[in-house]
């Protein structure tokens, strides 16, 4: 039935509230979990190239047994200034997030990555958790920032990626942009606004969602629900959508409540974080809205800029 809905209020929840793209809503059963845990797989960190390495343009980095895709484009405009990594919601690979690197490559480094399961990368061994996905992202890091400062700027899960990573590696992350992120208790408020008794559209919508949180998606990431954990005093800009589920019928209201409230939480991640709306916006905040998108970027950046000088 998704596949024939892509336009709908129906598939839209489905991809935006789950943090996942049509793909994922797409998915019927998750295959099989692997022997093997990505754990295994990334152990022996980085591969294939030099730590630190500014490279320009898309290549593949190793990530011990495992190929991940990497792009990167501009030059810092000092030294201080930390490099921008983005992160795009689930379904979607770095591609889709190219107009943006593009436009703020021309005042800072900018890098982005397809995690395990999207775009070029390769598929993960076997279900994937919050610690998988970060040793991807250190890895990631580490091949392309080294040692330095990074800003990450994520998307609905890469924006919840982005939120967890930070509270467990500030002396490398100088800087958050969360653009309607996938929400800190997802599973929980999904739940409520739509009961399990909840018959017809509700209920398969209900049901798909779950599923898709539960891990089949193409990134077998498992969205977990867990408590805002604060990164210290590093700015955060959060931007959340004006309108996303008005023609959801009978649950739309409710699950823009959840939605909101689920923005204001992340305020709890630093003593500098600040809350906006993207007016005129759906989900994809930087395709709707780029001018507030790359505008929040540059702000968090030079900030995070300033600090360290």
């Amino acid at each position: 039935m998704m596949r024939t809905i892509k336009a709908t209020a129906m598939a839209t929840l489905c991809c935006a509230v789950a943090g996942a793209g049509l793909v994922a809503c797409e998915e019927s059963s998750a295959e099989k979990a692997a022997d093997k845990s990505i754990e295994d797989a990334v152990d022996d960190a980085v591969g294939g190239g030099a730590v630190g390495d500014t490279f320009s343009g898309t290549k593949k980095i190793k990530v011990g047994d495992l190929s991940v895709n990497v792009s990167c484009s501009g030059e810092a405009a000092e030294k201080s200034q930390p490099v921008i990594l983005l992160l795009a919601g689930a379904g979607d690979g770095l591609d889709k997030m190219a107009d943006l690197r593009k436009t703020l490559s021309e005042q800072a480094r900018v890098c982005s990555y397809d995690r395990l399961g999207e775009g070029a990368s390769d598929k993960p061994d076997g279900v994937q958790h919050q610690a998988d996905s970060a040793k991807i992202l250190t890895a990631v890091l580490d091949r392309a920032v080294g040692d330095g400062p990074a800003v990450l700027a994520g998307h609905s899960l890469g924006g919840l990626i982005a939120a967890r990573y930070a509270p467990d590696h500030q002396d490398r992350v100088k800087g958050l942009v969360l653009m309607d992120a996938t929400i800190p208790a997802l599973n929980a408020g999904f739940s409520k606004v739509i009961p399990e008794s909840a018959t017809g559209q509700g209920a398969e919508l209900r049901a798909q969602t779950l599923t898709v949180n539960g891990g089949k998606n193409p990134e077998r990431f498992v969205i977990e629900d867990a408590k805002v954990r604060s990164a210290g005093d590093i700015p955060v800009e959060i931007i959340k959508h004006e309108s996303q589920y008005a023609e959801v019928p009978e649950y739309g209201p409710a699950l823009e409540e959840m939605w909101s409230k689920g923005q204001t939480q992340w305020l709890g991640l630093s003593s500098d974080s600040k809350l906006s709306t993207a007016a005129k916006s759906g989900h994809y905040i930087y395709v709707d809205r780029p001018d507030l998108a790359v505008k929040a970027v540059r702000q968090v950046t030079a900030q995070a800029t300033d600090d360290l000088r």
